[in-house]
């Protein structure tokens, strides 16, 4: 398991905020944290692919990824 910070740069409102924590937690992912301050999103997981490829699939890609 790896700890990420991924850049979310379309993040900009409390909604965008709520969308992703519900994504997230339909994948079954329950350590990450989303800041809307630093348009970032502090995971854990396994499953870095699949957070990605759902943060797209909701209109909120990842410019980047940094392994903490």
């Amino acid at each position: 398991m790896g700890k990420f910070i991924l850049k979310v740069p379309d993040m900009s409102c409390k909604h965008c905020v709520m969308r992703i924590t519900k994504a997230l937690e339909e994948l079954g992912e329950k350590n990450f944290e989303v800041k809307l301050e630093s348009k970032t999103v502090e995971i854990e997981t396994e499953n870095l692919e699949n957070v990605k490829a759902k943060l797209s699939e909701i209109d909120y890609p990842v410019e980047s990824v940094e392994s903490l």
